[in-house]
């Protein structure tokens, strides 16, 4: 929300309208300016792509007439965007093109991180700012549910059987409160065209596709916020804030429409009125026979797509047919604890494990069996990484920056990686094996790691250069001197600062002060590399596409003169975490957010 010249909190304001709808968009502006707090500025925005000059200076009276000084109306022609956007924007009967310029909102208005969009078919009988005032938190929109799906059988089984969303959860997208922010972040103008260009949804149209995009990212609004204009059973007057016109409820076509008195009172008060009664006295019975036989039309597109074996539901199962249900729980995990904030947590338990004490691990390798059992399972971790990288199960795409890494090949460094593989540490080891001291790599793990994972890889746990960590002081003690050892050999250690590993989790999380520490005590750099993915045309034994990795390895962080142990952490953290964000947002183009 911005201040206005005048000093008023200013409040954005959308409509998109053609010729054909402006004199109706029309009413919909006085109506809602009429009863608009006069506490706020209604900053209102038309957009259009073919719009008479006459239209204009009629609504910008309007603007002025009802509410001088308290709101503006500029026009905004989308035209050139959309003639430019590659696809097609699927069209039926009425539609035309500006239904989906809201989709362009959020881009085109940078200054706002939250607008209001309002279909020009309804009336406004509450205060627009108690709407625009509602926190919708993290969701993408606040909405009101549609009507006709739970009115109308048909709808209600198309959204549930073609789209995957239950009817009481499919929003109306005619009157929305939109995240501006939230939206850019999360890409929804850049999927929504991709969607579309894969799918036809025939039936709502432009709706169809923000309720796939948004789902589960919605505030719920009262539906007094976007009211069709037919009887719902239940429903309580006193709540009723916006009138919907919607398919052939619409005054300015049929008589005893319910609350027709409420668009005609407001149409009387603006310039339009004599030509909507014009409309009205036109629209005859060839008209709405057109009318019965579109929205009957309508009712069987719906059925063929509910009944399409290769409609949007059904090829997203089929996608997910192959998958592991195990791991597409731990996906779902993963988002709920993106969205709680939970970035350190587990979502897959570690193994069992006993305390590890100090006799129980070799840190520095000192016993020559320890020697020997190192030197056996870094050969076979090579030749397991090897077989990995010929068979496809691993793709190292691309190894970039290693230039920042060889002129600190004998110096002693902490390296730090994103976590979302268990083989994360092999691509690690494979950029810079040519290069690594011995061709050794020294790793950190968990405890519960190294004493009880099962099968090989609980082997290379336990014998691969590897130094777990203890729930024990004393052996922590013990660990905490190899540490210094290893940087004063000028080895380097491998550490995970994110700590939990979330299977191929694609952002850097927040990180945890350990790594650091290590660095800043021994006044050692730290070398940050970060992993990035894209989906290879093969699957994994889960069913999920092989991931491609480049590894990038970025300059080294060096602690700071002057700064106690205390801010070099605080500081090499700070600025690990943002050259790996810095990383993310060039490598995927887009800002890195999250509760995605």
């Amino acid at each position: 929300m911005h201040n206005n010249t005048a000093g008023k909190k200013e409040i954005p304001v959308f409509f998109a309208t053609d010729n054909n709808y402006a004199p109706f968009m029309a009413v919909a502006l006085a109506s809602m300016l009429e009863h608009a707090s006069t506490a706020y500025f209604y900053k209102v925005y038309v957009l259009t792509t073919n719009l008479h000059h006459e239209y204009t200076e009629r609504i910008k009276n309007i603007c002025r007439d009802t509410m001088s000084g308290n709101a503006s109306v500029e026009f905004v022609s989308l035209r050139e965007e959309m003639e430019k956007t590659p696809g097609t924007f699927h069209l039926r009967d009425y539609y035309s093109r500006e239904t989906y310029c809201r989709i362009f909102i959020p881009r085109f208005f940078p200054q706002y991180d939250k607008v209001i969009y309002l279909d020009s078919d309804l009336v406004v009988t509450g205060d627009i700012s108690e709407l625009y005032n509602i926190d919708v938190g993290d969701n993408l929109v606040g909405a009101a549910i549609e009507e006709v799906m739970q009115s109308f059988d048909v709808f209600g089984t198309y959204v549930e059987k073609a789209l995957g969303i239950r009817r009481e959860k499919y929003f109306s997208a005619g009157v929305l409160l939109i995240n501006a922010k939230k939206y850019r972040e999360e890409n929804i103008e850049e999927k929504f065209i991709s969607l579309m260009n894969r799918f036809t949804f025939r039936v709502t149209q432009d709706e169809d596709y923000l309720n796939v995009l948004c789902k589960d990212k919605i505030t719920w609004l009262d539906v007094g916020w976007n009211k069709s204009a037919y009887k719902t059973e239940g429903f309580d007057e006193k709540n009723l804030k916006i009138i919907h016109y919607k398919i052939d409820w619409k005054p300015w076509h049929y008589d005893n429409v319910l609350y027709a008195d409420c668009f005609w009172k407001c149409a009387e008060q603006t310039p339009f009125y004599e030509e909507i009664l014009k409309v009205k006295a036109s629209y005859g019975a060839e008209q709405k026979k057109r009318d019965a036989e579109a929205f009957e039309k309508l009712k069987r597109m719906a059925i063929e797509d509910t009944n399409d074996p290769d409609n949007y539901r059904n090829t997203v199962n089929r996608a997910n047919a192959g998958r592991n249900p195990e791991r597409l729980a731990i996906v779902e995990k993963i988002k709920t604890y993106e969205r709680e904030g939970r970035f350190a947590e587990d979502v897959e338990p570690d193994p069992p494990t006993v305390p590890l004490r100090p006799e129980m691990v070799d840190y520095l390798n000192k016993k020559i069996s320890s020697k020997l059992w190192m030197k056996f399972a870094n050969m076979l971790a090579r030749r397991h990484i090897n077989r990995l990288m010929k068979s496809g199960q691993m793709v190292i795409k691309e190894v970039r920056g290693l230039e920042n890494y060889i002129p600190l090949k004998r110096t002693g460094a902490i390296i730090t990686c994103n976590h979302f593989n268990p083989m994360d540490n092999f691509a690690v080891y494979k950029a810079i094996e040519k290069h690594v001291y011995h061709r050794e790599l020294v790793k950190v793990c968990r405890e519960g790691n190294y004493t009880n994972f099962p099968g090989f890889y609980g082997f290379l746990f336990k014998h691969c250069n590897t130094m777990p960590l203890s729930s024990l002081p004393s052996t922590m003690k013990n660990f905490m001197a190899a540490v210094k050892t290893y940087l004063s050999q000028g080895r380097q250690i491998l550490i995970y600062p994110e700590q939990a590993m979330w299977w191929n989790y694609k952002k850097p999380r927040p990180l945890t002060p350990g790594a650091y520490r290590f660095a800043a005590e021994n006044n050692s750099p730290v070398i940050p590399m970060f992993i990035t993915m894209e989906d290879s045309d093969r699957l994994d034994g889960f069913g999920f596409p092989v991931q491609e990795y480049t590894v990038h390895i970025l300059p080294p962080i060096y602690p700071k003169a002057g700064l106690s142990v205390k801010q070099n952490v605080e500081y090499m953290k700070d600025r690990n975490y943002e050259v790996w964000k810095e990383v993310y947002e060039s490598v995927y183009g887009k800002p890195l957010s999250y509760a995605e």
